[in-house]
Formats: C-alpha cells, sequence, structure tokens
C-alpha cells in the first residue's frame, strides 16, 4: 500500500502544546528544519546520521520509529536461513542470538527513537476505531520477533514534541562501521536543562542494543561538583543497560564498553565546564 499522497502525513507544525511532526516527514526535513534545530537539537542529530543523504531523502521519521529488528540470522536469504533451520523470528523457534533462550534477540537499530524517548515523546496512531495517542517509550515491546505495540490495521500519523521538552540541550552520538551510510551497532542520545552551573535533568537513552531503544533514569545534579558523578553513574548505568549479543561484526563486549564511551563524549558535550 502506498501512502505517500497522503499530504496531511508530511510536514512539521507548531500547536499550542509543542510541535506535531507528520509520519511521513522525511529526515532530511526533520535535520533541517530550524525550529528543531533550535528546539529540540538532539533530534536534528539523530536524523542527521541516519544512513545516507539520499536515504535520508526518501526515509520518513515513521519509518525510523517503526524500523524492524534485525540479526546476522534474520537479515539473510531464504537458502541461508533454511541451512540453519530458521530462527524464532522467521519460521524457527530457536534464536540464533541466544540460543539457551526463549525469546527472539534480533536488536533494533533506529537512531531518531532514542532522540525522541529523551524529549518525552508520544506517538499519534490511527485506524477505523479513531485516534489514540501513546508515550513512545510504551510503543516498543523490547521482544525482537514482535517489538512494536500497533494493530495491523493502525497507521502511524503523528509524532508529538511537548513543548516543556523545548530549549533543552542535546546530542546524539552512534558507533557504526562506517562513518557514514551504516545503521548504529551502539546509540546514545541525552537531553538536559540548562543550569547555572551543571545542566539539570539529565535524560539519557540507547538504542542498537537491545530489542527496543531504552530510556534510562534522568539524574539532577545539585552542582558542578556533582556533574563528575553524574557523568560517571549514567556512563555506568547505560553500559549495564545494554544487551548487545552477537549481531554484527564487532563483539558484545566492545559494543557495550562503547556506549560506555559514547555517554560520557556525549554528556561532556554539553557540560559548560
Amino acid at each position: 500500500m502506498d501512502i505517500t499522497a497522503i499530504h496531511d502525513l508530511r510536514g512539521i507544525r507548531e500547536t499550542a502544546d509543542g510541535l506535531a511532526i507528520g509520519a511521513l516527514t522525511p529526515l532530511t526535513t526533520i535535520e533541517h528544519d530550524p525550529a528543531i534545530r533550535r528546539d529540540y537539537p538532539v533530534l536534528a542529530e539523530a536524523a542527521a546520521t541516519v544512513a545516507s543523504p539520499v536515504i535520508r531523502n526518501m526515509g520518513t521519521i515513521g519509518g525510523n520509529i517503526c524500523l524492524d529488528t534485525r540479526c546476522l540470522w534474520y537479515n539473510q536469504s531464504l537458502t541461508w536461513r533454511k541451512s540453519c533451520g530458521f530462527c524464532i523470528k522467521k519460521d524457527g523457534d530457536i534464536c540464533h542470538v541466544a540460543p539457551g533462550g526463549s525469546e527472539c534477540w534480533a536488536a533494533f537499530s533506529g537512531d531518531t527513537p532514542a532522540a525522541l524517548l529523551c524529549l518525552d515523546a508520544k506517538i499519534e496512531i490511527v485506524s477505523r476505531e479513531g485516534a489514540r495517542r501513546v508515550a513512545l517509550k510504551e510503543f516498543y515491546t523490547d521482544v525482537g520477533d514482535a517489538p512494536l505495540r500497533i494493530g495491523k490495521n493502525e497507521l502511524l500519523t503523528r509524532v508529538l514534541l511537548p513543548r516543556s521538552m523545548a530549549g533543552r540541550k542535546g546530542t546524539y552520538r552512534k558507533l557504526r562501521v562506517r562513518g557514514s551510510i551504516d545503521y548504529p551497532l551502539a546509540g546514545v542520545a541525552i537531553s538536559a536543562k540548562n543550569g547555572n552551573g551543571a545542566p539539570q535533568d539529565v535524560r539519557v537513552a540507547i538504542t542498537a542494543v537491545n530489542p527496543a531503544p531504552i530510556l534510562l533514569q534522568q539524574e539532577t545534579p545539585g552542582n558542578d561538583t556533582n556533574w563528575i558523578d553524574t557523568v560517571e553513574n549514567l556512563a555506568d548505568l547505560a553500559a549495564r543497560a545494554s544487551r548487545p549479543l552477537t549481531t554484527s561484526a564487532l563483539t558484545p563486549e566492545y559494543r557495550r564498553e562503547m556506549v560506555r564511551v559514547l555517554t560520557k563524549r556525549a554528556l561532556n558535550s554539553i557540560s559548560p565546564a
């Protein structure tokens, strides 16, 4: 089904509550939109890292949110998958990523959802029965073979950014094999309020190291001295929350440690010190 002709699903509009982004809005538009770059910079940075410029011209924010999970076993030809007995995600009953478990461990690999989680984003989902709004953090199941809470008769139509999140500092850091084009093997998004000293209300989200993007607990350091501890604590928390398994050419240990490193780099980049 081609829905590209539905113009109401495109564009970025200011509302009384913040910004509403149509699900068919290209990632390039989000990357360069002045309001997003000014008020929600973490989202602009995350959108700018997706794939290549050509793909960002076609790829949409809704598509990046609803990206399917993937792994070395699922992301192969029918002949290849048949030779290893298929997998839980497609036609089999074993997860080759974690053979001892009973769940699929295919990893989510979208960039923008981590940024959106840091901004308390909501999404609007529409069906013949009407529209419903849900917090993005409730949209993901953390199960690789059924990653999204959306029905077959439903359509994601809008992304809603609250005005209360406007003006926050933010950045996105990404690990990938090549410096461009590739999907993330680890991604860290952060946002924080400007403080008189250290940033306040710090939020960190990780992606590409679990079957779902994850928002970590927030911390509010009281002063610049506490900021050093906050960076270390959040970096440790992000690394512990990361569960990368053998789904790429890089080892799980390396990817987990890079989550720690990327979190520190991102947090230090927004510190006034």
